[in-house]
This record gives C-alpha cells, structure tokens and sequence, in this order.
C-alpha cells in the first residue's frame, strides 16, 4: 500500500501519483463519529486550503466538518457516500474515500505525520 499521511484532525492523504492524492477520515475518527448518516463532498474543479474545511460530515453523534489536509484542487469525489456515507465505517481508509486533489505544493505532504507518529498521536488521545 502506497505510504499515507495524517492530520492531528485524523484526516488522512495517500499518494495516488505524482500530483494526485486521495483524502478521507482515519479509523478512529469513524469510531469516534459513530455510524454517518450524511457526506456533503466538495465540487470538482473546486479549489480547497489545508486546514479548512473541505467537506461536511453528519453521524447519529454529532456534525462535523472534514478539513483538507493538502492545498489543491478537487478532481474527483467519492459520489458513492452520497447514498451510501456508511462506506466510511466500514472501510475509511479504503472504499470509504472522500475526494481526490491535485496538489498544490507537494512539500505540505512533509509536514503530515507517518503512520508511526499518528499512532503515537492516537495513542496519547486515549
């Protein structure tokens, strides 16, 4: 599996290719939502600020907002959680993507934390 990168928010950037990567939540964030019932992505073409809000997400829990963890553009959406938002219980960091973004400025990718690190992170949350 490509390499993936997190936000202390526990959103989550895989590499797809050279400019192009693949944003959603972690496994924890999920767990910590509870079961979606709602995923409001952003337009394609649409331009999107790391650390700003990218996308809505509504749970049986609470509401929340998805920032995006990379400067970009939106080239693609995950149109299958409009009807399905559970994907992302079942497999956040797999099925359960919310959109694909051109980069920016690949040097952001640097600043997220490894795999390693956000366990860490997640481990001290608990």
């Amino acid at each position: 599996m490509t390499e993936m990168r997190f936000t202390e928010d526990h959103e989550w950037a895989r590499v797809e290719d050279d400019d192009t990567v693949v944003v959603g939540i972690t496994d924890y964030a999920q767990d910590q939502l509870g079961e979606l019932v709602f995923v409001e992505l952003p337009e394609i073409g649409s331009d999107v600020v790391r650390g700003e809000e990218a996308a809505v997400i509504e749970s049986v829990k609470a509401a929340g907002e998805v920032k995006s963890p990379i400067t970009g553009t939106i080239v693609e959406i995950n149109e299958a959680l409009a009807d399905a938002p559970d994907t992302v219980n079942q497999d956040p960091t797999g099925d359960g993507w919310f959109y694909k973004v051109r980069i920016s400025d690949a040097a952001e990718l640097e600043t997220l934390m490894d795999e390693d690190a956000y366990q860490t992170y997640v481990a001290e949350l608990d």
